[in-house]
């Protein structure tokens, strides 16, 4: 064996750049570069830096959260202190701040603009996050402190806030199964982490098929009919496909809606509607089908465990609905007056088709079309009469004046705040008082790493820290018509409808002032979706119209001609919005009201379900069973009933503002934003809307805004 060389430098220079190397070659074997993830966010607003997360950070960020949240709950087991209000209550909620955050951007992230990389990660700490949770659900010592507080609240001289927060975070764990005995803990865990794999690759499913499929047209012949900015948006559609000079239609709302309005190619519009309905259900790879039975015989066998007939019984047992049969009463209650509409109006589009010569029946994918003339020969309105008022710049900017007029609030766009897209923009809100609320960012456009439809959710919660309000940081979503060549984005009047309600989502988290985070903004699901519809009502009015809707190219505000067509255009096609709308949701109450197993035939189900409620052949529900997002995730499963619900709390909410006989009722306004969007945390549900309204709310304005009583 020879002897090792040594190396001799010859001068002080040599010596030198040898030191220097191996401390450059010590220094990349022994450190790595800073998660900013794990550490504190020096950023404006303390905002997510989006430009510095790398989607390598998340697994190591969620790892390093999980094992601090893990020390935070065992410092709580094992305090030696009889368990009161603070060193249990208070530390349970205070825990998890950082898994919280990180859950909160990847998620929002994973939503708003995913990859194949966040989707693969996803499918990583989805197990990882499901063991964490069920393990903290089941862990004895730390329910038996929440519950050694809960049996004795009575007499901790609790405040109403306090007394609420207890109550909750008991029945987080106790409706969960934290009292079951350990075996049928540990196969309510199994359940659990099988429900949050199947639920995501239900999602996933979701996204590729509204992102597989595309209608391309090379026939200039086949855009008869269409619009020249529908007609723009689908050149650049292909375009950016890769297919220059052709014509691309998608599954995007943007852009199948206009084509049905449109499109004078009925074999096309077939073509492009079957491919929206039948999404999940095309017996390919995305199938949703075989997932879906299994989801919902796992959520069956989770109720049944938890002592509920169904999961409809679990989830509604906490909502203002409280049970299936009151959820179906009042679905019923609004389907019979809607179907009897929707046949009216399916009459009167026959009768287009009959007056054109043309030999066939309407079908589900003439709807749209037959609608549009019928609109155009009742009321002389068609939706591009519409557009040119209602860019997405004018209905922003009635929103934030609607805001300031109900509430007294401003906006300043924040042009350093950092940005996950380049279409992002975010504001600052200022409070009337001078004080900031918080920042919003407002996602405007489809692109294919977002999944349809709208949202608003939060990278932070407001809550309080050491007795200071830390101020949220939310995101509305959304899926609108992006501009094309020297036009800028014009909104349908649905699309306008649909910004204004979540705007309305985001002055929720906006407001919510309780002081522990999980009573802050904690509201049944059937009640939450009445701060974002009540904002839908004054998008229409007159007296707002004319100060948002602006024509882009004269300035001109929307003459009262046309908002005299808008208003009395307001009933049309209601029958066909409340029908595909109320068939979807009693078709999710009848899914989890029933006993599924894997010989199940999910489209022979389907059928009889909607077969049972009358719905006609014309008309498809809003979500067919392999395409219904909503109740992929647990959020709405059993709930779509809500929007209907709300429906009813929002239309007679409304009315006090139209009673008091003036829109913009600013006490009104401040009773609503004390009662209803801040105060969640000391009332709830109707206790809240009657200290805001002063009775509970009458059906009647609700049949009457939508024609039909």
């Amino acid at each position: 064996m020879s002897k090792m060389q040594t190396i001799r430098p010859t001068n002080l220079k040599h010596l030198l750049i040898l030191l220097a190397g191996l401390v450059l070659l010590l220094s990349g074997c022994s450190t790595q570069e800073t998660n900013p993830l794990l550490t504190d966010f020096d950023t404006p607003f303390a905002a997510p830096p989006f430009d510095e997360i790398k989607n390598e950070y998340y697994l190591s960020a969620f790892e390093k959260a999980i094992q601090e949240h893990n020390g935070e709950i065992e410092a709580i087991t094992s305090n030696k202190k009889e368990a009161d209000f603070e060193n249990t209550i208070v530390a349970y909620d205070n825990s998890g701040e950082l898994l919280t955050r990180t859950s909160k951007i990847f998620y929002g992230l994973n939503s708003a603009n995913t990859n194949a990389e966040l989707q693969e990660i996803d499918k990583k700490i989805t197990p990882m996050l499901s063991a964490h949770n069920n393990d903290i659900l089941f862990k004895e010592a730390l329910f038996e402190r929440i519950k050694s507080v809960y049996d004795r609240r009575q007499e901790m001289n609790l405040n109403r806030e306090q007394m609420q927060v207890v109550e909750k975070i008991y029945d987080d764990f106790a409706r969960n199964g934290a009292a079951l005995p350990k075996e049928q803990r540990d196969k309510l865990k199994k359940i659990n982490e099988q429900i949050s794999l199947v639920s995501l690759q239900l999602r996933q499913n979701h996204l590729a098929e509204n992102n597989s499929f595309k209608l391309v047209i090379d026939d200039e012949a086949d855009l008869a009919g269409l619009p020249d900015h529908v007609i723009s948006a689908a050149a650049e559609e292909a375009k950016a496909s890769g297919e220059e000079g052709k014509w691309i239609f998608t599954l995007a709302k943007p852009s199948w809606i206009p084509f049905l309005q449109f499109s004078e190619r009925r074999e096309l519009r077939e073509k492009l509607h079957k491919a929206y309905a039948n999404r999940g259900d095309n017996n390919n790879e995305n199938d949703n089908k075989e997932l879906f039975k299994e989801l919902l015989m796992l959520r069956q066998q989770m109720a049944e465990m938890l002592g509920y007939d169904n999961y409809a019984a679990y989830f509604t047992s906490i909502q203002m609905a409280q049970n299936p049969d009151n959820v179906y009463d009042f679905l019923y209650q609004a389907w019979e007056p809607s179907l009897e509409r929707a046949k009216q109006e399916r009459e009167e589009l026959q009768a287009i088709i009959e007056r054109q010569n043309k030999d066939f029946e309407l079908a589900h994918w003439d709807w749209w079309y037959y609608s549009e003339i019928l609109r155009k020969e009742k009321y002389d309105l068609n939706e591009d009469e519409l557009k040119p008022y209602f860019t997405l710049d004018n209905v922003r900017e009635g929103i934030f004046k609607l805001s300031n007029k109900l509430y007294g609030i401003s906006f300043e766009k924040q042009n350093d705040v950092p940005v996950y897209h380049p279409e992002v923009e975010a504001y600052e809100l200022i409070d009337n008082d001078g004080t900031s609320l918080g920042l919003l960012y407002i996602d405007p456009h489809p692109r294919p790493g977002k999944r349809s439809g709208a949202w608003c959710g939060t990278y932070r919660s407001g809550y309080y820290e050491n007795g200071k309000k830390v101020n949220p940081i939310v995101t509305i979503v959304m899926n609108f018509t992006r501009p094309t060549g020297d036009k800028p984005a014009m909104l349908s009047w649905d699309e306008t409808g649909t910004y204004f309600h979540e705007f309305g989502h985001a002055l929720h988290n906006f407001f919510a002032d309780g002081r522990y985070q999980r009573t802050s903004r904690s509201v049944p699901r059937d009640f939450v979706e009445l701060p974002s519809q009540i904002m839908e009502n004054w998008a229409g009015e007159p007296e707002l119209l004319k100060t948002y809707a602006i024509h882009y190219e004269t300035g001109e505000p929307i003459p009262d001609e046309l908002i005299e067509k808008l208003d009395k255009s307001k009933y049309f096609n209601q029958g066909f919005i409340k029908t595909e709308h109320l068939a979807s949701a009693i078709l999710d109450m009848d899914w989890h009201t029933s006993d599924v197993n894997m010989d199940t035939d999910v489209n022979a189900f389907e059928k009889a379900a909607l077969d049972s409620i009358g719905l006609i052949k014309e008309i498809v529900p809003r979500y067919r069973t392999t395409n219904f997002g909503h109740i992929f995730s647990s959020g709405y499963a059993a709930g779509y009933y809500v929007y209907s619900w709300a429906g009813v709390l929002d239309a007679d909410a409304f009315n006090a503002f139209k009673e008091s006989g003036d829109l913009f009722n600013r006490e009104l306004a401040e009773k609503f934003r004390k009662y209803i969007l801040a105060g969640n945390a000391l009332y709830e549900g109707m206790d809240a809307y009657v200290e805001f309204r002063g009775s509970e709310p009458s059906i009647d304005p609700y049949l009457e805004r939508s024609g039909l009583k």
